[in-house]
């Protein structure tokens, strides 16, 4: 046997699927079997690969036992006479295997081999290349001299940037999402190093491949899309201690005594600087926005006091206490904040109606509570009222400025809304299509593309697929989706490197009811599903979380009432609702629920709505299904009244 392919999974059931699919089929020409690991994932990974893909040598782990003990299970029962490890998170091209059996068959010399790899957006991955991390290069790379010098040999070493990505090298490190290695070479240096749960591990192979006499490739004639770019990563506390945790126990395994201290130590800096950083950057990015509101609307609150103190209140003299703008007025400002985040007004896209919504609701809440105080402490009805306008004005104006100067791509929902080019013939472009609109996507225009030089007759297409690039600039395509049943894994790829930066690009794969793309799979939105988890959705946890407050505080009002009805038995679980540690309406624990999205443990569930009526387990499972596809704060209201009457 040729090849052994190896794929870990952990809860990626959509990318795997489109792994094996292109795995597969890129091994029709090569004699090969593949293994999927899978470390205890909810997500019904396994459930889908003995359903689809059969012929798959299936493992699974009933714990999360890390990337390289995984790896190791099934390159130990492996046959092939090269074994690829491979992330699920990627895509290979259907002339991928032959050609890197090639040219290992080729260069007995070589003990491993890395490919060219490209993200979701069509961009070179730097990763697919990488040097040794000495303690030289690694302080080049914590201090930033590498992104300086990205081609410099003295400073560039650690993504290898002074080699052209479009030719063959000899490099250091092969990446672990996609390496190959002759089997007899790692009979004689050994598998992966358990001792790495997760990065660092194809760094000590690749370096113990070089040490047992054989060299590592990179090789680029051949292309795979990897979803998971190092970008989306590095930003992350978690990934930070991890990664450079891991270059300790490498140091502290290859280098001298000296050298692994020396090592240790700059990694120790790194560790606590890229967190701190992290922390800093993370706060920074969800803090600057409402920072920012919060200065507009005091500044504009001190002129508008100022302006109502000496031409409307105090025309004789005197002025407010300065009570006021310490207290009074922050606190308006809390309140008109915080109703805008629970409206939805900091997601992105920004959408208009959710900012004045939050303001009109935090307004109503300042004038209720103002309607409380006692008379000394109502200062002006009015400067509400004139503080609200401002702060529609000010937010607005604000959000259009920064989508002017487009800043970060910051968008509203009106011109983010998708103008889609799916590129397949006529009977997968249509489901394609209807699968769009059945997952909800906001579109303003989706055509067609041809993926032959042949128009097919229809006025939905607007193109051949030579033309794409044209297409997408006249019409002003923001995604392109490609069907898989229709176009070739390397003709997706050309095309991905070949259209303007700005496009985002999805893989349609077939008889599925998703839509992969665009850069990560940490991105959220990055997957068209049929059946949405609408639970999980930030506003919709916001909405549910405002709902539990509110019948906490309404049970607690009705109290004289509520204790003469069935809904006595809610009252113990008030403080733990109140508190965040519980919610109101969650699922029926009695079917299974670990392919939902996670809820806190409720005291009612759905099914609670259908008192006296015996329902079977998989009318349950349907009900939390439901419950979780689409989500209103009206059906927990309706579990709620019906459990209390």
């Amino acid at each position: 046997m040729q090849l052994s392919v190896v794929i870990v999974n952990y809860n990626v059931e959509y990318f795997l699927e489109q792994c094996l699919r292109s795995v597969f089929t890129a091994l029709k020409n090569v004699e090969g079997e593949v293994w999927v690991v899978d470390n205890n994932s909810v997500d019904g990974s396994v459930a889908m690969v003995k359903d689809k893909f059969p012929q798959a040598k299936l493992i699974e782990n009933k714990q999360n036992t890390g990337f390289s003990f995984a790896n190791n299970q099934a390159m130990r029962l492996s046959s092939g006479k090269y074994i690829l490890l491979l992330n699920p998170d990627t895509l290979v091209e259907e002339d991928t295997f032959e050609k890197v059996v090639a040219f290992m068959d080729a260069h007995p010399d070589a003990g491993g081999l890395g490919v060219k790899m490209i993200d979701g957006r069509g961009v070179f991955l730097p990763e697919s290349k990488r040097g040794l991390p000495t303690p030289a290069v690694a302080f080049y790379k914590i201090f930033g001299l590498s992104a300086l010098f990205p081609k410099s040999k003295k400073f560039g070493r650690y993504h290898l940037g002074y080699l052209d990505k479009d030719k063959t090298h000899e490099v250091d490190v092969l990446s672990g999402a996609f390496m190959l290695m002759r089997k007899e070479t790692l009979d004689k240096v050994g598998l992966l190093d358990e001792e790495f749960f997760m990065y660092g591990e194809d760094i000590d192979l690749s370096y113990r491949i070089q040490k047992g006499g054989y060299k590592n490739y990179y090789f680029p004639d051949t292309r795979i899309i990897h979803y998971k770019g190092e970008s989306t990563k590095k930003g992350s506390v978690n990934y930070v201690f991890v990664f450079y945790r891991a270059m300790v126990i490498f140091a502290r395994k290859h280098f001298s005594q000296q050298n692994a201290a020396t090592f240790s130590f700059l990694i120790n800096m790194a560790i606590y600087l890229r967190a701190g950083l992290a922390i800093v950057r993370r706060f920074a990015i969800n803090a600057a926005l409402p920072l920012f509101d919060a200065a507009v609307l005091f500044g504009g609150m001190y002129f508008l006091k100022e302006y109502w103190e000496h031409n409307q209140i105090y025309v004789q003299g005197g002025a407010y206490p300065t009570l006021f703008m310490q207290v009074v007025v922050p606190s308006y400002i809390l309140f008109w904040l915080g109703a805008v985040y629970y409206s939805g007004g900091y997601d992105k896209p920004v959408h208009i109606s959710r900012i004045v919504r939050g303001i009109i609701a935090g307004t109503l809440l300042i004038l209720v509570g103002y309607a409380l105080l006692n008379e000394e402490y109502r200062f002006s009805r009015a400067l509400i009222l004139l503080g609200a306008v401002w702060a529609v004005f000010t937010m607005v104006l604000s959000r259009l400025v920064l989508h002017a100067i487009k800043y970060k791509t910051f968008d509203f929902d009106l011109s983010r809304r998708k103008r889609i080019a799916i590129v397949a013939l006529p009977e997968e472009g249509n489901r394609v299509l209807a699968l769009t609109r059945q997952s909800g996507i906001q579109s303003q225009f989706i055509k067609l593309v041809s993926p032959t030089d042949t128009m097919p007759l229809s006025e939905d297409y607007i193109g051949t697929i030579n033309q794409l690039a044209d297409i997408t600039r006249i019409y002003g395509i923001n995604e392109v989706i490609f069907c898989a049943k229709d176009i070739s894994a390397q003709e997706i790829i050309s095309h991905m490197s070949g259209v303007r930066n700005e496009v985002e690009y999805k893989i349609a794969p077939p008889e599925s009811l998703f839509i992969i793309g665009s850069n990560s799979i940490n991105t959220n939105g990055d997957l068209y599903v049929i059946d949405i988890n609408s639970i999980a959705k930030a506003n919709n946890r916001r909405s549910k979380r405002l709902f539990d407050v509110f019948a906490s505080v309404g049970m607690l009002t009705l109290l004289p009432i509520i204790l003469f009805t069935k809904g006595r038995k809610l009252l113990p679980h008030i403080p733990a609702v109140l508190l965040g540690q519980k919610t109101w309406v969650g699922y029926n624990t009695t079917v299974e629920t670990a392919d939902l999205p996670k809820i806190k443990h409720a005291p009612l569930n759905p099914a609670d709505s259908y008192k006296g009526i015996n329902l079977d387990q998989n009318t349950l499972r349907n009900l939390n299904t439901l419950y979780a596809k689409d989500y209103r704060w009206v059906n927990d209201l309706n579990v709620v009244v019906k459990a209390c009457w």
